[in-house]
């Protein structure tokens, strides 16, 4: 089993930032990509931002990119997200989450099959 544990979020004003991060844990943790997702009151869990656990490439949602930065630290087991330029429109709860398959890039929250609990994160205006 794979223990995910967010922290990090909280209550910012609009333009300002929040780093998440996501410790990861278990006998069995050996994923090929990690990623962010979030989902706001009465929407779909949707994607934020994922990297390959090795080698490092990402992808980010279009919403996000150029404002959000994911990166990880493979001796400690942490993801981050850095979130900059933050919007109300970026309220919602952010999860993070493993997977072993090759289409991580696709961003689809059916390929990530372990996730952690949720971090709250809400932007005013």
């Amino acid at each position: 089993q794979v223990q995910l544990v967010e922290s990090g979020g909280g209550l910012v004003q609009a333009g300002g930032s929040l780093r998440l991060s996501c410790a990861a844990s278990g006998r069995t943790f050996s994923p090929y990509a990690m990623g962010w997702f979030r989902q706001a009151p009465g929407k779909e869990r949707e994607f934020v931002a994922t990297i390959r656990w090795v080698g490092a490439p990402t992808y980010y949602a279009d919403s996000v990119r150029g404002r959000f930065t994911v990166s990880r630290d493979t001796a400690k087991n942490t993801l981050y997200l850095e979130m900059n330029s933050l919007k109300p429109g970026d309220t919602a709860v952010y999860y993070c989450a493993t997977t072993r398959s090759l289409l991580y890039y696709q961003g689809q929250v059916r390929v990530y099959d372990f996730w952690g609990q949720g971090t709250q994160v809400t932007v005013s205006s």
